[in-house]
């Protein structure tokens, strides 16, 4: 079976057709309504068929027919040789760096045969080094961008049928800093409080901020009514937004996350929050003994919600009691 194919000039074809029979079946290839056979390019061998570095002219119905004494079956698959000079979209293209982070240029224009790809920064040929080099994607790379790496960067794209360049516009701005503060706080159940983020970046760029708790996001819609988003306040170099959390519960304790985004990079900070109330049930309780008129009890700690446990009260009641009664109090 074989099946239609789309393929840049100068590639390689290759297309197996197996039939099964008795007696065992032979192969022929037709092309366009005329046998194909062995000869330059073109190689058969059974029912499998190989065009090397494949043309325009290898465009066209192709046919398998496999046959014995008793008949003969068909499979049919077109092939499409592609051929366009290259083009660029989009052109310009315009980058973002980070002072002292890696950078990648990509250069992918639309082009069969596949073009050849030459980097030009101003009037001169890139010339890769340790800190810039053209990768096999065509891709230019520059690790530990500075301000001197600014500028406009050309790629341009030859095959046979023409040629095109796209230019790239780098851009090299300082590292954005996000603090968030405070950065461990400690409240107790039914109070609020407000973490406050600040990122001082490039003036240039926007930033877009998202808060999370215990790394997800937060849902402000289903959490109104404990978590509020506080507006950002820009300042020259400075954008602040603030959370508030409000009538706090046990289950707001843990990791809150801050995270700061620009076109030019990304920054996450984090703040731990720790609430007070009042302490959980003991553990595992076991009764070890039991007497006519005693018992002896041992219990594992239960969560003291980061409000230490004093005293514990030991409650029992009979048949003769009026319900629970304390009968001891200690610290363990």
């Amino acid at each position: 079976m074989i099946n239609d194919t789309q393929m840049d000039s100068g590639e390689k074809l290759q297309w197996e057709c197996k039939a099964i029979g008795r007696p065992r079946p032979t192969y022929r290839w037709i092309r366009n309504g005329l046998p194909l056979t062995s000869q330059g390019r073109v190689e058969i061998v059974n029912g499998e068929l190989t065009i090397n570095k494949v043309q325009q002219t290898d465009s066209g119905m192709y046919q398998c027919v496999a046959e014995n004494k008793y008949g003969a079956i068909y499979s049919n698959a077109e092939l499409k040789i592609l051929a366009s000079p290259p083009v660029f979209v989009p052109n310009p293209i315009r980058v973002i760096a980070t002072l002292g982070k890696d950078v990648s240029l990509e250069c992918k224009p639309r082009a069969s045969p596949k073009p050849r790809i030459t980097w030009k920064r101003g009037d001169r040929r890139v010339q890769p080094n340790k800190r810039i080099m053209v990768l096999r994607n065509n891709t230019l790379k520059i690790v530990n961008s500075s301000r001197a790496d600014e500028g406009n960067y050309v790629c341009r794209a030859e095959n046979q049928l023409g040629s095109a360049e796209m230019t790239a516009i780098l851009w090299v701005k300082e590292a954005m800093r996000v603090v968030l503060s405070p950065s461990r706080v400690e409240v107790t159940v039914g109070e609020s409080v407000v973490l406050s983020c600040k990122a001082t970046h490039d003036t240039s760029l926007d930033v877009a901020f998202q808060w999370f708790f215990n790394q997800k996001p937060i849902d402000f819609q289903q959490e109104g009514s404990h978590f509020e988003y506080i507006q950002t306040v820009r300042a020259k170099q400075t954008s602040t937004v603030d959370l508030m959390i409000r009538s706090i519960f046990l289950k707001h304790a843990g990791k809150y996350g801050c995270r700061a985004q620009t076109s030019a990079d990304t920054v996450f900070a984090e703040a731990e929050l720790l609430v007070r109330g009042p302490p959980g049930p003991p553990g595992v309780v076991i009764v070890e003994e039991i007497t006519d008129t005693t018992a002896t009890l041992s219990w594992t700690r239960g969560l003291d919600n980061h409000s230490p446990i004093s005293t514990y009260n030991l409650q029992a009641r009979s048949p003769f009691s009026l319900g629970w009664q304390t009968v001891k109090t200690g610290n363990r």
